[in-house]
């Protein structure tokens, strides 16, 4: 997993997750405690309201992103961008400040001016945004989104999400953003809630994710809040996103928010590293990647480049399967006893019941060798497997 660097600000798997809160200077964005267009009471809010409450980064929206409102020209962003550089300039306390824009032209008029990274809300829709940041060492935030600088987030399915982050490539100091959130018309709650259950997909992509799930309608609906009654959904998702391998959360609730991002980190699984190096040679890495499906596995292959007639096999053979079996005959058992270790799956078999440990490639082969001697239990294997899928 690739760490970044954000003005000192460490992101990455090295690193605890880092909360970022929101400052918007634009009179249409929706959640109206954030909004201030007055430099002095923006700089208040930021000193008292985020960092004081734990906010790593400020993200500093210019306009809203929300579909609903017409997209403003880079002319118009870079007309409000004196108002956001006022009010950073008049914060006293300490943070790394975003500027949230889909243009490369503002991106490098505010690098200029103070912030210290960018967050894209078009993941790259301007061609220049990767050469501007790079040119100013900065990170980036790369929202997943279509080519295309007037539809932000307008992308529904996770494989379509995790190729729009692809699209364009990655820069070293990249952060990839799912983009959770109604950007589209066609995006459903649905949508959203798969996207959050195939999180860890993304670390495929060797770059830290960032996710803005705060008070989001995927999480409301689920409990039936209304906004202002969300926070406690909200909090538990942040927990749940953080073990799932997020690395930075966007939110309007800074000091819960952290609370649950601690909870979430703490425990985290922990996963192994060594690095091995010395007398001018390339230093040896080992990384435990955090894989608990074939799709999670298939991501990383993508990623080291792994030929795909390979990699569909390899990805069933990199993630681990346990089930326990009650109810077994005496037939069934002795099927399952005499198939298993054939088929490279882990067998052991107590008063109540048995217990099957094996890769989804190893327990496909199990259920190809138990074939039409046990038909029950070919069923259940079958059915065990498709509930994985």
């Amino acid at each position: 997993m690739q760490n970044v660097t954000a003005s000192g600000l460490g992101i990455g798997d090295d690193h605890p997750p880092r909360i970022m809160g929101v400052l918007n200077v634009s009179e249409e964005s929706p959640y109206d405690p954030s909004v201030y267009d007055d430099p002095g009471e923006a700089a208040a809010y930021v000193d008292s309201e985020l960092i004081a409450e734990g906010a790593d980064i400020v993200d500093v929206g210019l306009e809203s992103a929300n579909k609903r409102f017409e997209v403003l020209s880079a002319d118009q962003e870079l007309d409000r961008l004196d108002t956001a550089v006022e009010a950073i300039e008049s914060v006293s306390g300490d943070a790394v400040f975003s500027i949230e824009t889909r243009y490369a032209e503002v991106a490098d008029e505010a690098l200029s001016r103070g912030f210290d990274m960018v967050n894209d809300v078009c993941g790259f829709a301007d061609p220049e945004m990767p050469e501007v940041c790079g040119a100013h060492d900065a990170a980036v935030v790369k929202m997943a989104s279509p080519p295309d600088l007037e539809r932000p987030g307008a992308v529904e399915r996770p494989d379509d999400i995790y190729d729009a982050l692809e699209r364009g490539g990655l820069t070293d100091k990249t952060i990839v953003d799912p983009a959770f959130g109604g950007w589209s018309e066609d995006k459903t709650l649905a949508d959203d809630r798969e996207t959050f259950r195939r999180l860890r997909e993304f670390r495929g992509l060797g770059q830290p994710i960032l996710v803005s799930i705060n008070r989001k309608n995927f999480l409301r609906e689920l409990a039936g809040r209304s906004t202002e009654e969300a926070l406690p959904v909200s909090l538990a998702a942040t927990a749940m996103a953080v073990e799932r391998g997020a690395h930075v959360v966007r939110t309007h609730d800074v000091a819960e928010t952290a609370d649950a991002a601690t909870v979430g980190a703490t425990f985290a699984r922990e996963r192994a590293f060594a690095a091995i190096g010395g007398d001018g040679e390339t230093e040896l890495r080992v990384e435990e990647l955090d894989v608990t499906t074939a799709a999670e596995a298939a991501r990383h292959l993508d990623r080291l480049g792994v030929d795909d007639r390979d990699a569909g096999s390899l990805a069933d053979e990199a993630a681990l399967d346990v089930f326990e079996f009650s109810g077994l005959t005496s037939d069934e058992r002795e099927v399952l006893g005499a198939a298993a270790p054939e088929a490279g799956v882990a067998v052991a078999a107590g008063a109540s019941g048995v217990l099957l440990a094996g890769t989804p490639a190893g327990l496909a082969r199990l259920r190809n060798a138990v074939g039409g001697s046990a038909d029950r239990l070919r069923t259940a294997l079958e059915r065990a497997g498709e509930s994985k899928r």
